[in-house]
């Protein structure tokens, strides 16, 4: 099993949302250390929590500090952009990190329609145009001249006889991606932790039952990408998880904000309104001890027929993220030990 992070640089309480980003890019440096596939990067805008709103330029400091894993979006929401724009950024990329490098486009707006307005004055509309950027994306990634246009810096050819090309992938966390990916023979991965799995089994299934065989990519490949948090007990884990907890709870009235500490929360408490949706949340959460989540993942992973998961982790305390990302690094042969790192001690 193969497993890869999301990191979406959350804003924590009583730091500032600089070190958030500074926080992604040493985290990709442990994770790599820990056997870890991928280090993919989300966009969010005008959002207090989520504040990684550029990945292509995160990218290029993950480069910077990274040797052997791969680096990606996840993902560029490409109708805010021109299709051009993009290509030519992450074909820079590649030159930085070549062969390394993923590029991970969804539709979906990452911020309301005030903030999608400004980062796009065409807005209206602009979803509807996603095929036609994803054609215009496969063509200038891979360096060929569509269009009368050449995206530069142009691949070279690799060792398999194909030019060097950043790899497509289509995000989604509903049927439409899982049908796009399907019709251009893309890898697929879906968003698992938005709507805590629904409509997994059937954006799989019809994944894999539509796709359409690319040169490339001759068979389908498909991910998910899961909210987990492991500690080296149940109890640590659920007692750090509770910043998430509130989190979810102030989102859902439209309260947003950084990310609290679980100290702060545990003081607080919840309602006894609140009470059943946390505990709803926490019924369906990959929270506990590193060998309870492990086996969870693997079951979801066997139900889906996945060989690869991707691992989206929050908490308060840096530390407590890396030591879950290790922790479960070991529980699947990745790293030969959950030892802390000097990156762990360090945060």
């Amino acid at each position: 099993m193969k497993l890869s992070v999301l990191d979406q640089s959350i804003s924590l309480a009583g730091a500032g949302e600089d070190a958030a980003i500074r926080d992604t890019v040493d985290l990709a440096v442990h994770c790599e250390a820990l056997g870890y596939q991928r280090f993919w990067l989300s966009e969010h805008h005008s959002l207090p929590t989520i504040v990684g709103t550029a990945p292509e330029v995160l990218m290029a400091a993950v480069a910077a500090r990274t040797r052997r894993i791969r680096i990606g979006s996840a993902g560029v929401m490409l109708p805010h952009y021109a299709a051009l724009k993009v290509a030519e950024q992450f074909r820079v990329l590649d030159a930085l990190a070549p062969g390394r490098i993923d590029l991970g486009v969804g539709r979906a707006p990452g911020g309301d329609m005030r903030t999608t307005l400004a980062l796009n004055p065409q807005a209206h509309g602009a979803a509807d145009q996603f095929p036609e950027q994803i054609r215009d994306l496969q063509a200038w990634t891979a360096g060929r001249q569509h269009r009368g246009i050449v995206a530069h810096p142009r691949p070279p050819t690799d060792a398999s006889g194909f030019d060097r090309v950043p790899a497509l992938w289509i995000l989604g966390s509903s049927d439409y991606g899982a049908r796009l990916a399907a019709h251009f023979g893309l890898p697929y991965a879906f968003a698992y932790f938005f709507m805590d799995g629904q409509g997994v089994e059937q954006a799989l299934s019809l994944y894999r039952s539509l796709y359409q065989p690319s040169e490339r990519h001759p068979a389908p490949q498909a991910t998910i990408c899961v909210w987990a948090l492991a500690a080296d007990s149940e109890a640590e884990a659920r007692h750090h998880a509770l910043s998430r907890d509130r989190w979810r709870l102030d989102r859902a009235r439209g309260r947003l904000g950084p990310l609290l500490s679980p100290d702060a929360v545990a003081a607080r408490g919840f309602s006894a309104e609140e009470r059943p949706g946390v505990e709803a949340q926490q019924r369906k959460a990959f929270v506990g001890s590193a060998p309870q989540v492990a086996a969870q993942l693997r079951e979801l992973a066997a139900a889906l027929e996945l060989d690869e998961l991707v691992i989206n982790t929050w908490a308060h305390d840096p530390a407590v993220r890396r030591r879950s990302y290790a922790l479960l690094a070991h529980e699947f042969g990745l790293a030969p030990s959950p030892a802390k790192t000097a990156l762990e001690n360090a945060a």
